[in-house]
């Protein structure tokens, strides 16, 4: 646990008590802070005064009284569509209004790292598409390094959650808009920004209010180093940002799985599967990405070329990382191969779940039995129609499949319903050669609890099909 430093003996009020609120409340007591909260779930304002938490609803006007501030989990909105009752009443009580990522800035740096041979540094890893496997790719070359390393943020443990600093400690967090767009405190290192798809814009007013939400993390936070996407436009006018405002050295490495990057002071590209970085007009280093597992596809190679920026701005050789890049084992539920099985490839990539990230899985393969569906997000699939000449068929689920049917018109479709039926079915019907994917582009909530329940789920009907077949030959058995 990090303890919350700026709040010995003040009264701070905490919304939400999940992931990231409950970290928030015990860190802040560690700084000394007395703590009040609320949560809208019965559920949890119990579990949480059972921990001994003071609950108090904080929607009320007379529940503000010697509060000097109010930390909002990432998941309760603070702006639009509308504001949460409890942060218009902070407004009106004149508090302000903060989340875990901006405590965790202001108290990560500590005295103690006077004494360290070398000050502890912050990788934050944002954008649409590719953060977490990017934050997990990063963390594990470092540790594969042996450099001593944490990660957290929008992916495993909370920030506040996350241990103490160690010398020469690097922590990569993977930050979502959510939690970029409200932090008072944001001075990462090295900040990362990967691409930009339409997402979350009911929550950020618009794409606009989305991209500024990520910026944020640049424009305010002013890392010592910016690695920027820029396959899209918005990526291109933040690298130009940042390396105005930094105005001399190596401010930015601008990424690309699209482009040459022609005048540009520092590279990482990745084309035809060879990720190859420039740096003042001379290549340093260069990887094959092909042969990589856990890594396919443009998307994954995008990810792996931020990824290798990140490290080379840690100091580490090309040559290492390399290495360290070829033992990936790859993140759960994100392009995950299953199982093969009878010359048939199994992806669980169920963290797919809009149409753009189903679209980066979809240009991975070329043979697919596509599993999609669940519950549907604004846009459907129509973006989606260049690649449908991958897909042999797709067998439809959940509340979209009715309206994924009526996109892909003449492409070989069947509505399955279920996971269950969808996974027997393309398994049935699978020629070797070919991928059955499931990648939803779509959330999970009408049938799973999370995309997690829903990739645990397709692995399991997987590895029960491999088991309940009987191999054609010694050679044939799943693996």
């Amino acid at each position: 646990m990090i303890p919350v430093r700026g709040y010995d003996g003040h009264k701070v009020a905490v919304l939400g008590l999940g992931r990231s609120g409950m970290p928030a409340v015990a860190a802040l007591r560690a700084g000394g802070a007395e703590v009040v909260a609320w949560d809208d779930g019965e559920a949890a304002r119990a579990r949480a005064a059972a921990e001994g938490t003071a609950i108090a609803d904080l929607a009320r006007a007379d529940a503000w009284d010697g509060i000097d501030a109010l930390i909002v989990s990432p998941g309760i909105p603070h702006l639009y569509p509308e504001p949460h009752p409890a942060v218009a009443a902070a407004w009106a009580a004149g508090v302000a209004v903060d989340n875990d990522v901006g405590l965790f800035f202001r108290s990560f740096a500590t005295p103690a790292w006077d004494a360290f041979e070398r000050v502890p540094q912050v990788v934050a890893i944002t954008g649409s598409n590719g953060k977490s496997t990017t934050t997990a790719l990063l963390a594990h070359v470092l540790e594969a390094s042996g450099r001593p390393v944490q990660m957290g943020g929008n992916i495993g443990r909370g920030v506040l959650d996350l241990e103490p600093a160690e010398d020469g400690m690097v922590v990569v967090l993977e930050l979502s808009s959510y939690q970029t767009e409200l932090a008072r405190a944001l001075q990462p290192d090295i900040a990362v920004f990967l691409n930009l798809s339409p997402d979350h814009l009911d929550r950020h007013g618009g794409l606009g209010g989305y991209f500024a939400a990520k910026r944020r993390l640049f424009t305010q936070g002013g890392p010592s180093r910016s690695i920027i996407g820029v396959d899209e436009e918005e990526g291109r006018f933040l690298a130009n940002v940042m390396r105005e405002e930094a105005g001399s050295g190596d401010p930015v490495i601008e990424v690309s799985v699209t482009r040459k990057l022609a005048g540009v002071s520092w590279s990482v590209t990745a084309r035809k599967g060879f990720l190859a970085e420039w740096r003042n007009g001379r290549q340093q280093g260069s990887v094959d990405l092909r042969g990589i597992v856990s890594l396919p596809g443009a998307h994954n190679h995008q990810n792996a070329c931020a990824a290798y920026a990140a490290a080379r701005s840690l100091g580490m050789a090309p040559r290492v990382i390399a290495e360290r890049l070829a033992s990936y084992p790859g993140l759960p539920h994100r392009a995950r191969t299953v199982a093969t099985h009878r010359g048939v490839r199994f992806v669980n990539d169920s963290k797919a779940t809009n149409a753009d990230s189903a679209g980066r899985a979809l240009a991975s393969f070329e043979r697919i039995r596509w599993i999609a569906g669940g519950r549907p997000k604004g846009g459907g699939i129509e973006s989606l129609r260049p690649l449908f000449g991958r897909i042999a068929k797709a067998y439809l689920i959940g509340e979209a499949a009715g309206e994924f049917a009526a996109t892909l018109g003449e492409v070989p479709h069947v509505v399955s319903g279920t996971l269950a039926a969808a996974v027997e079915a393309a398994a049935a019907e699978a020629q070797a050669g070919e991928t059955v994917l499931l990648a939803p582009a779509c959330s999970s909530f009408d049938q799973f609890t999370s995309f997690e329940e829903r990739g645990e789920a397709f692995e399991a009907l997987v590895r029960g099909y491999a088991a309940s077949v009987q191999p054609a030959s010694p050679h044939g058995s799943a693996h």
